[in-house]
């Protein structure tokens, strides 16, 4: 189906000007508990506090820095999972 066709569906018809004047608010019809439900908050689901990732300061050598750089962004997840391969974390 291209762009430029339209299909139409009788039990999903497209709304029109008096169905949106008539449209009420979920929490309206709902209520407030049922509509925040509906919600998803924004970001990356919240992980378990001990499988967070954790801020650590390392001195790295500027030809290992320059290697790990060259790669481009997203250089740091590499980093970490050459160091879960080198350390047999990995879970292949």
């Amino acid at each position: 189906m291209s762009d430029d066709e339209v299909m139409f569906d009788d039990d999903n018809p497209e709304w029109t000007e008096e169905d949106f004047a008539r449209a009420r608010p979920a929490s309206e019809v709902h209520g407030a508990t049922f509509a925040a439900m509906l919600v998803r908050k924004p970001g990356r689901p919240a992980l378990a506090p001990e499988a967070r990732k954790r801020t650590v300061n390392m001195r790295l050598s500027p030809e290992v820095l320059a290697a790990l750089r060259a790669g481009g962004k997203g250089w740091q997840t590499r980093a970490n999972e050459m160091l879960r391969r080198g350390l047999g974390l990995d879970a292949a």
